[in-house]
């Protein structure tokens, strides 16, 4: 798989205005000096939409929850009480411990996760997913092209959990399955001040990737009079 040939299909298929996605993995050594980020470390993420590299550990992530779901800690003794009798997630702490266990959250034996933007990288190698910070209109053709070779209920699935766990959980779980489902998330309220109000998180497994790679020109998004209209509306042209 071609980073630049990737890259030149979804400018192709998205347009120039739509944002390049995210590409993340873990690594012993870190690929960028980042600071302590308190909090929810999707603040981050500003950054490196913006171009930047940011490596996160358990010294780096200020959020217990935000260690755990990365893969950095065990999951703090607190956490099933806050989330279900502070944030109000769910109903009762027992859900959160339920919902913990059904999860099954792998502790890393890696010492960072990088985060990059995926023009800053030159392989997929060690990769465990690609996130894509999507509109409507985008995720209408990234969902589209998911389910092009795929009928299980499941192709695209939503589930319940935090912006980490919506994004690196799931793809670190999916990928150890060598398992076929792609994710919509950050519907958690805690993370949604981080993103604009008009975007939803994609991720793509790289264990589902590695077959969508080779799909991406046969599906919608190229030469079909839908996708032309949703995509000139994306690059802001006139819809005729």
């Amino acid at each position: 798989m071609d980073i630049n040939l990737f890259i030149n299909n979804y400018r192709e298929a998205f347009g120039e205005k739509a944002e390049l996605p995210i590409v993340f993995w873990y690594s012993d050594t870190p690929l960028a000096n980042t600071e302590k980020i308190n909090g929810c470390f999707f603040k981050g993420l500003k950054a490196v939409r913006e171009g930047n590299l940011i490596s996160l550990n358990a010294e780096v992530i200020g959020c217990g929850g935000g260690k755990f779901y990365t893969g950095f800690a065990e999951m703090p003794e607190r956490v099933p009480n806050f989330v279900s009798l502070k944030e109000k997630y769910k109903k009762t702490p027992e859900m959160v411990v339920e919902f913990i266990e059904n999860l099954g959250v792998p502790l890393t034996n890696r010492m960072y996760l990088n985060f990059a933007r995926i023009d800053r990288v030159e392989t997929f190698d060690e990769v465990e997913g690609l996130l894509f910070l999507a509109t409507p209109d985008i995720l209408s053709g990234l969902t589209t092209w998911a389910y092009f070779d795929n009928n299980s209920e499941d192709t695209v699935t939503s589930m319940f959990g935090s912006g980490c766990s919506a994004v690196v959980t799931n793809a670190v779980v999916e990928n150890s399955r060598n398992g076929k489902r792609t994710f919509i998330g950050l519907f958690d309220p805690s993370v949604r001040p981080y993103v604009e109000a008009n975007i939803l998180s994609f991720v793509i497994p790289i264990s589902r990737f590695k077959e969508m790679y080779y799909t991406m020109r046969e599906s919608s998004l190229f030469d079909t009079h839908a996708w032309k209209k949703v995509r000139e509306r994306i690059n802001n042209e006139i819809v005729k």
